[in-house]
């Protein structure tokens, strides 16, 4: 199973710690280039950055340096939580990843191209019924964008994905040794460190509804489909088609995107929260599980998670182990 997997790779819970921390500090370098460079364009201008919310400073900067330079931290992060799982827990990457022999592409694909269809229609729909778009096109920054995003959005929500239904749901679930507490931690956590985003500001803390229920949908799915395939797929459709196709001067991405809803909203609606998490999202699952042949929902869900009667050995035990490291 994949949680269990843990068991085949260095899991003592103080090195889920240092691994955290050590995450942890790769974000943050990899926030200091944009950081350096909002301090130099407020010396520039004359201005103080000090006071300043996340919002204000990422108008300061051109939206597509913006862009990059905010995904630039996730692109470290995610390096240094392989770092993290290759040497300090001795495990494969693909351990990480699924259950199966190797990564299925054809998973990530599938709800790539199935979401981003979906979420594409959306906006196109909800742009001919409202009056709230204007066309922000210009081809120039519009290819830039694509660029940027095409290459970094992906290692931005594969991190997010690596990070909590991979080494968080694992870890924590070889410490409780059930399913369901990990399934229920990530998500909550996932959801809360959306907090600060300037759509909270916007929508009312109601839209922590959609974070939170995005993060059990994400994790739903990782368990049932015994890996984190689709859920790497969808996550990288929902962010990349929304950077490419709409932005607003209130959400955590400005870009050059095609469209540019011009609404002040006041208050989070049922379109925006309550529709995906408890009607899109369980007929997603619904597909999935049909596509995929899914079964036995409790014993996935909420069965407990038992080491295998055989435990790889790894490298740094007493018998050496060349398959654990893929």
């Amino acid at each position: 199973m994949y949680i269990a997997q843990a068991f085949n790779a260095l899991h003592d819970w103080w090195r889920y710690l240092v691994g955290i921390v050590f995450v942890i500090i790769a974000v943050v370098i990899g926030q200091i280039p944009f950081t350096v460079a909002v301090f130099m364009k407020a010396i520039n201008d004359g201005e103080s950055v000090f006071g300043l919310d996340e919002t204000q400073m990422m108008t300061m900067l051109e939206p597509n340096l913006n862009l990059f330079l905010m995904l630039l931290s996730f692109a470290i992060g995610l390096i240094g939580l392989f770092l993290v799982v290759k040497f300090l827990h001795k495990q494969s990457i693909t351990s990480l990843t699924t259950v199966r022999p190797k990564i299925d592409w054809n998973r990530i694909w599938f709800a790539f191209i199935l979401w981003g269809i979906v979420s594409s229609g959306f906006i196109t729909l909800d742009y001919f019924l409202s009056q709230d778009y204007v066309v922000n096109f210009k081809l120039q920054p519009f290819i830039i964008l694509c660029v940027i995003a095409i290459v970094l959005v992906p290692l931005q929500t594969s991190f997010e994905e690596y990070l909590f239904r991979g080494y968080l749901m694992q870890g924590i679930g070889v410490l409780a040794k059930n399913k369901w507490v990990p399934l229920l931690t990530t998500s909550f956590i996932f959801g809360m460190l959306h907090i600060a985003n300037p759509e909270v500001d916007k929508l009312g803390n109601v839209i922590m509804v959609y974070y939170i229920g995005t993060g059990l949908f994400l994790g739903i799915m990782t368990l049932m489909d015994e890996g984190m395939e689709l859920a790497l797929g969808f996550h990288a459709a929902n962010n990349l088609f929304t950077a490419l196709l709409v932005t607003a001067d209130w959400t955590a991405f400005q870009t050059h995107s095609v469209l540019k809803d011009m609404a002040e909203p006041t208050s989070a609606s049922f379109t925006e929260i309550f529709m995906p998490v408890f009607i899109l999202f369980p007929l997603l699952l619904f597909v999935f599980s049909k596509k995929y042949h899914w079964t036995n929902w409790s014993e996935k869900l909420f069965g407990p998670v038992e080491a295998p009667l055989l435990e790889t050995a790894h490298p740094d035990s007493t018998t050496e182990d060349n398959n654990l490291i893929e």
